[in-house]
């Protein structure tokens, strides 16, 4: 019987696709985002610098590559892992794509859009609000993006 991978695993690769990122000079924050029978759909880090996209984060890139795998606009059956606090942009993302279960690791109490700032799924107009499971892989999500900034001041 194969081995099933764990909500720590796919954390685990979000946080190597965050330090992909930060190898290309991108903010570190990584996403993956996996179905229902923990097949892993997209795997992705900013891209914002690369590609000249303000909307080129981590999370929205993979909603992206998953909706064009299976044709499909919404993800019902999906939960994202991603290392930092989804901003408003992605949060609301997240809401339109219909995902089920939202993970990440560090909070993010300047821009975050989840549990800080706008708290998007708390909003009367919110379409959609997953499962949201915070912490996972905090210290070394914090640790990655305090580092990344450090070195560039």
């Amino acid at each position: 019987m194969p081995i099933q991978p764990t909500k720590s695993t796919f954390m685990n690769l979000a946080l190597d696709e965050a330090r992909a990122a930060a190898a290309r000079n991108e903010v570190p924050i990584g996403a993956v985002l996996v179905d229902g029978e923990g097949k892993i759909l997209a795997q992705a880090g900013n891209r914002t610098e690369a590609g000249s996209d303000p909307t080129a984060h981590a999370e929205i890139e993979v909603i992206r590559q998953a909706c064009a795998l299976r044709g499909e606009a919404r993800l019902p059956d999906c939960a994202l892992y991603v290392t930092l606090e989804p901003c408003p942009m992605c949060a609301t993302a997240i809401s339109f794509a219909r995902l089920a279960r939202l993970y990440y690791a560090a909070p993010d109490a300047k821009g975050g859009g989840v549990e800080h700032g706008p708290r998007i799924f708390h909003q009367p107009t919110c379409h959609h609000r997953p499962d949201l499971y915070p912490g996972i892989g905090e210290d070394q999500a914090a640790a990655l993006l305090r580092v990344f900034f450090q070195e560039r001041r």
